[in-house]
């Protein structure tokens, strides 16, 4: 290979990742999925394939690399738009502690160890299990805690500079989904459909499918988060 076609490979490259880069959104690295990560990775191999290697044409090249993210795009629209699909491209989250106890089982679905889990409440500023109440290992790896009440930083609320509710779940728990009720979670916290559709009239919300998110509170309340208008 030539000198002057390899910097016309390399200038080529360049300008098309930085495009499809732009095309394909600004999802913050931290937040990727792991199927975003393997797409990435693809999408450099082919990369450097086409900088150093002289039997990849420029043409194929280009091709394989606008196909490959043209594919990712399709699967980020998918998980959008259909929970189904997200849930089998990103998975759910795990809960791995439980009012104050380790979920072995979770654990070990998660592949998770526990030095490994101690290492990631570290990084949460936990350092003792005995101050977790509840801890749930997200889909793009990281650990979301919650700590126990006597652990908690103090707030206005607890100072009673502003009204204490009671509690009546241990955690705020997601009732709908992209306009989908999901039961399984209303039968965990022995909430009837009905109860739900009450508050959504309250809210003066004619359908479930008009919800993009809503969740119940630990005081029994039900937050709503309305769908956006299409324009």
């Amino acid at each position: 290979m030539e000198i002057g076609e390899l910097i016309g490979r390399i200038a080529l490259t360049f300008f098309a990742l930085f495009t499809l880069a732009r095309i394909m959104g600004r999802k913050e690295i931290s937040q990727i999925t792991f199927f975003n990560f393997v797409s990435a990775i693809a999408i450099g191999s082919v990369a450097a394939n086409l900088v150093v290697n002289a039997n990849l044409s420029i043409r194929n090249g280009i091709i394989a690399l606008i196909g490959w993210s043209l594919f990712t795009l399709i699967m980020d629209v998918i998980d959008i738009k259909s929970k189904l699909a997200r849930k089998i491209t990103t998975g759910d989250p795990v809960v791995v502690i439980k009012e104050g106890k380790i979920v072995e089982n979770s654990l070990r679905k998660s592949r998770l160890d526990i030095d490994s889990l101690s290492a990631m409440l570290r990084q949460q500023n936990v350092f003792s299990m005995a101050d977790v109440d509840y801890a749930i290992f997200e889909t793009n790896g990281k650990l979301s805690v919650m700590k126990k009440e006597n652990k908690q930083t103090v707030t206005k609320s607890d100072m009673n500079l502003l009204p204490n509710h009671d509690k009546k779940f241990p955690i705020a728990t997601q009732v709908i989904s992209d306009g989908i009720l999901l039961t399984k979670n209303l039968s965990k916290l022995n909430i009837s459909d009905d109860w739900v559709y009450s508050k959504l009239r309250e809210a003066k919300i004619d359908s479930v499918e008009n919800v993009f998110y809503a969740e119940v509170q630990q005081d029994g309340s039900l937050f709503i988060d309305k769908k956006q208008e299409k324009r």
